[in-house]
């Protein structure tokens, strides 16, 4: 079954690696950080309990193949904006919309560049093009717990 999100996600993947990240981005809101979330989907066609979908809801909603997610983490401070820099910490995450996804949502870290290539978007405009360049381009390998 897909949950019923505004995005409509497989259950697997809603109540555990995107529950396990949402719970992690808590945690580090906890330990005093600050973090900005850009989340989205991209793609025809998730597989839940029922299989896979393409449309729901009578042909008005499209259940979407891949959900991604990218956070910016900061330390609590003030002039957010003027404090990130290149060595800022940003996770982009992208899974699969399906049953079958691990729960370690690690597994699944990948670069804004990568993210940004698969939706047409252009995230992270706000920063200095040098400092959009280095973040866009690294995959996270900070802890994920």
């Amino acid at each position: 079954m897909l949950g019923a999100h505004i995005i409509p996600q497989a259950l697997n993947n809603n109540q555990e690696t995107w529950a396990n990240l949402e719970d992690y981005t808590r945690d580090l809101v906890r330990d005093g950080m600050e973090v900005y979330v850009v989340m989205g989907s991209y793609g025809i066609g998730g597989t839940g309990d029922s299989g896979t979908a393409r449309i729901i809801d009578n042909g008005n909603i499209t259940v979407p193949g891949r959900n991604w997610k990218v956070l910016v983490v900061l330390e609590e401070g003030k002039n957010d904006l003027q404090r990130i820099n290149a060595g800022t910490r940003v996770i982009a995450a992208d899974t699969p919309n399906s049953n079958t996804v691990r729960p370690d949502w690690g597994t699944y870290r990948t670069t804004v560049d990568a993210i940004e290539q698969a939706t047409g978007y252009d995230l992270l405009t706000a920063l200095p093009v040098p400092v959009q360049q280095a973040l866009e381009s690294q995959v996270d390998t900070g802890p994920t717990r």
